[in-house]
């Protein structure tokens, strides 16, 4: 048996990224330096450290269950075992010596029983130990030989991958899976006038894959290899491609990276633009509507409008005081940015100071998003609120607290005013993660609807050889009410990604779990579901809103054709 630092340090970074630690993730990469290591990311799947610490759970319990000479106590002897129990010194000495007098004990009563069971009735004295026996059964703890009774517990109440029901499942002809990626894939968007889909992966690539019928031979893959200049030569920079967009009318496709550089590329794969003026990675990077500009936040805590016919820097926005996490458009020249220190900044381009600043939440604000009208701008924290906000009030319109920890990534539907759905209520989406766990919440405001995606926790016992499971249910509510009116429970892991078609009708869900679902958003009921080869990191639909494109944490990339 080997283990390296290298495979010690890569289990940690997957947990802090499926968990939802984003920003530590990236920290503890850049200082254990993962991106020099060898190891194939594809090839470890979900939730690979937790696997690994819950067998040696059940190693350490093995160890008590064996006598010194071999053989086996007759029963359990752990009522549980936490992860701190089994790194305890001593812990199997301890243990199986108060097993060991707990099970004396026991033994004296029943010696106890039987003797006066004998002494009360001679003639009965054959039959007393088995009496005895039918009056205690085995308690929690204290199993039949070879744990039988325990033993079927388990098998019964094992989490199993649900099954997906015929009528609603997506066949194989209607679902393509595309591979090429050589890590995780964490982005993808679809092109808005035409069936090219982009993904972006931690194999320092970004791909465009060509998914129009009149395409030969099927789908064809463009990779976009993300390098940096070293001794007068293109390396790859080995950094994750973290932020994808496509300007408005698909003819170019812009990408952020960790290695610090935006670029900008043509629909067919050819590097147009280096854009390169933050110190550090960028985190989130927007085409405005007229597509003449494009916005980034990075963690040297300034934010940047770049003119992407020459890109050239147009200004940089020195405003936050920590990492700007997330920015977002709110028409052609003016845009809002949040960081970790706790701000929203409204800024436009040619001003020098923030034309408005909203202030509120108590912890870092993870992401912001402007509705489709530009009137409101709705902000998520890790002080567990969403709210919205209006340019035309410092305080908040709204402000939703039915969030119980950390959220962390909000969208807006395409529906209500401003857009090619008016007469549909406005629906927010908004994930939220709970330490190794994420949660996703969609809430619909000032009319009928809000859509909570929950993650309820059902916890078994180690002692009967199953691990913790996540049940993540899609709810829908009505606000007015504040009632639940439809709980959509399919998914059997965490959900890490939901998306609204462009008409808002239904929504997509993509969990670890493998499976995408589609729900109808008005009766939610589940329409279409599909399960695929790794955990799904993000789902989105295309400009038709009859294709849906999923990210996955094997490097696969798939694509469900709804159409009838």
């Amino acid at each position: 048996m080997s283990i390296t630092s290298d495979e010690v340090n890569f289990l940690v970074y997957r947990y802090l990224q499926e968990s939802g630690f984003s920003h530590s993730a990236f920290t503890f990469g850049i200082e254990s330096h993962i991106s020099q290591s060898n190891i194939n990311g594809t090839l470890v799947p979900p939730a690979a450290l937790i696997s690994i610490l819950q067998k040696g759970l059940q190693y350490v319990e093995a160890e008590i269950s064996i006598n010194e000479d071999g053989t086996v106590f007759d029963g359990r002897p752990i009522e549980s075992l936490s992860l701190i129990d089994a790194v305890m010194p001593d812990v199997v000495q301890t243990r199986q010596q108060a097993f060991r007098e707990k099970l004396a004990q026991q033994q004296a009563s029943v010696a106890a029983t039987a003797a006066a069971a004998a002494a009360a009735a001679a003639p009965a004295t054959a039959a007393a130990p088995a009496a005895v026996s039918q009056q205690n059964p085995p308690k929690n703890g204290e199993a039949t030989v070879n744990g039988e009774e325990n033993g079927a517990h388990a098998i019964n109440n094992h989490s199993k991958p649900m099954e997906i029901d015929g009528d609603v499942e997506i066949p194989p002809n209607k679902a393509t899976v595309l591979r090429g990626h050589e890590s995780e894939v964490f982005i993808c968007a679809w092109n808005p006038v035409s069936d090219l889909l982009a993904s972006g992966s931690g194999d320092s690539t970004a791909r465009i894959w060509n998914l129009n019928e009149n395409s030969n031979g099927g789908s064809t893959q463009l990779v976009l290899r993300h390098c940096i200049r070293e001794g007068g030569h293109d390396v790859p920079s080995n950094k994750d491609v973290t932020s994808l967009d496509w300007n408005s009318d698909g003819t170019l496709l812009a990408t952020g990276s960790y290695d610090g550089f935006a670029r900008i590329w043509t629909e067919d794969g050819n590097l147009a633009s280096t854009l390169g003026q933050h110190k550090g990675p960028i985190f989130a990077l927007k085409w405005n509507k007229k597509g003449n500009y494009i916005l980034s936040a990075g963690v040297d805590k300034t934010t940047i409008i770049w003119d992407a016919h020459t890109g050239e820097a147009k200004q940089q926005f020195p405003f936050h005081s920590a990492p700007a996490l997330d920015v977002d458009w709110q028409n052609n020249t003016a845009f809002a940015s949040c960081s970790t220190d706790m701000c929203i900044h409204v800024c436009r381009l040619g001003s020098d100071r923030p034309v408005k600043t909203f202030q509120g939440h108590t912890n870092e604000v993870n992401a912001i998003k402007w509705d489709p009208s530009g009137m409101l701008l709705a902000s998520c924290s890790d002080d567990m609120t969403l709210k919205i906000w209006s340019m035309k009030q410092d305080t908040c319109v709204h402000d939703l607290q039915a969030h119980s920890k950390e959220i962390y990534t909000i969208k807006w539907s395409p529906t209500g005013p401003a857009t090619s759905n008016p007469n549909s209520s406005i629906m927010l989406a908004s994930t939220q993660k709970k330490k190794e766990k994420i949660c996703f919440t969609t809430v619909a405001l000032f009319s009928v609807y809000l859509v909570h995606v929950l993650e309820e926790e059902e916890c078994t016992r180690l002692l009967s050889l199953e691990t913790a499971s996540f049940d993540s249910t899609v709810r829908l509510w009505d606000v007015e009410r504040g009632v639940c009116i439809h709980t959509l429970t399919k998914h059997q892991e965490p959900v890490y990604s939901v998306a609204f078609s462009p008409d808002g009708k239904h929504l997509a869900s993509g969990s670890f779990d493998k499976c995408v679902h589609i729900w109808n958003t008005q009766s939610g009921s589940l329409v279409h579901s599909y399960r695929g080869t790794g955990g799904i990191f993000e789902v989105c639909w295309n400009a038709r809103g009859d294709k849906v494109g999923a990210s996955a944490s094997d490097g696969s990339v798939c694509v469900l054709d709804l159409r009838k």
